[in-house]
Formats: structure tokens, C-alpha cells, sequence
């Protein structure tokens, strides 16, 4: 995990009790990484805090993407919304599916970069597929989804989760993938999300252009931060 913007982060993972890692957060100067080891079969989403306070206890708030004040994540997700790693390790034939999703918002520009398998890495070092580099979706914010805290703005919300309602949720009538459509919502987040993110998924029905894979033995580089 590697932090390339110009403030501190704290990196968490939803703890994943049939797959344990030592740790569950972390914090991340700037220009800082960590490394840690992840078990087979993990199934967990990763993702970055920011405006951080805790005590010695290990107890305290954040900004964004707070995991009910603690510095070490439980099993419950941060709070929305928060740009998202997805790992699904080893789920089938000895591939990994893993992405980043903005489905539930954005509060960070996140890339993830792959090595050691056998699948070619489709990240560029610096963030960038054949359809785009990484921006920070926060800085296009439309003023119905924009989370401000502490006078800036600390995330962007999906529609789902700033308007509500089945149609820009994908529930019910709107559930199908022809009636999903992020075009005909009063605020298109999806479209947002994927002009700063290309390779993300930006809503619920973004699979194709989202789902990335490696086989074997991979590794992988979370960046938070742009590309130059």
C-alpha cells in the first residue's frame, strides 16, 4: 500500500475472520508504503481513512471512511464514501478477481497495479489503462453529491447514496442492466466516477469495463494519489 498524495492516509481492511492478516489499519505519511502478507481465498475490500485522531487506545475519528472510531477495523466496512480495493483471491480456476469501485463514492484516487502472475499488468506504474489515467473524481464533485467537512471537500457521494430511491439504487423495476442506466438519473454520479477513474468500476452494472484478473502467484501495489 503506497501513499502518493500530499496528506496523511490510514489504510483498513474490513477484518475477514476465515482469513486473518496481522493488521486491520495503518497510517501512511506521505510518500510512505507498507507491505503486509494476505492469505489465499482473501475476500475483502480495502480502503484509505483521512482526518484521523485517535488516543492511545487506538480509539478516535476520521474524516472520511471512519470504522466506527477505531484504529483497527473491525468486520463492518468504513463509512461511505470511500474509494474501494476489492480482492477476490483465488476464487476460481486459480485466478483472482480484484478492481476499484467507486459504486458506494469517492473519497480517495486509488489505483491497483498486479505483478508475479501471469496475467500482463493492464496499470501503467502511474496509473493508467488504454481508457484514461487516475484523477481525483472529488475535484469534479457535482454541489448534490459533494461530502464537505472542515470547509473542503472530503468525498464524493453516488447518487444512490446522496438521492436515493430504487432508480438511482438499481432496485426493483430499475434492477435489470437495460434499466439500470446512470444516463437517466437526476445526477449521473457513474459518469463522474468514470471520467476520473476509467478502469473503476462507477456504478452497480459496470462490469465490463471493471473486473480485472491475474492468475498464479500475484502481488499487488494499492496507490492512492494521481497520475502525473
Amino acid at each position: 500500500m503506497v501513499n502518493k498524495l500530499n496528506q496523511t492516509i490510514w489504510p483498513a481492511v474490513a477484518a475477514d475472520p476465515k482469513h486473518p492478516v496481522a493488521a486491520t489499519g495503518w497510517v501512511l505519511a506521505p510518500g510512505a508504503s507498507v507491505t503486509i502478507s494476505i492469505p489465499d481465498h482473501w475476500d475483502v475490500r480495502v480502503w484509505a481513512r483521512i482526518g484521523c485522531s485517535f488516543n492511545g487506545a487506538g480509539t478516535g475519528h476520521c474524516l472520511s471512511g471512519d470504522c466506527q472510531g477505531k484504529f483497527q477495523c473491525g468486520s463492518t466496512w468504513g463509512e461511505f464514501p470511500s474509494t474501494l480495493a476489492e480482492f477476490n483471491l483465488n476464487a476460481w480456476q486459480n485466478m483472482d478477481f480484484y478492481d476499484v469501485s467507486l459504486v458506494e463514492g469517492n473519497n480517495l484516487p486509488m489505483y491497483i497495479n498486479q505483478s508475479g502472475g501471469k496475467t500482463p499488468d493492464p496499470m501503467s506504474a502511474d496509473g493508467c489503462t488504454k481508457a484514461g489515467c487516475t484523477r481525483d473524481a472529488n475535484a469534479s464533485c457535482p454541489a448534490a453529491l459533494r461530502v464537505v467537512r472542515g470547509g473542503a471537500v472530503t468525498a464524493c457521494k453516488s447518487s444512490c447514496l446522496a438521492l436515493g430511491g430504487d432508480q438511482m439504487c438499481c432496485l426493483g423495476q430499475w434492477s435489470s442492466r437495460a434499466a439500470c442506466d446512470p444516463t437517466k438519473w437526476p445526477v449521473d454520479s457513474a459518469a463522474v466516477f468514470k471520467k476520473a477513474e476509467p478502469f473503476a468500476y462507477s456504478y452497480v452494472n459496470d462490469d465490463a469495463t471493471s473486473v480485472l484478473t491475474c492468475s498464479g502467484e500475484c502481488s499487488y501495489r494499492i496507490t492512492w494519489g494521481v497520475s502525473p
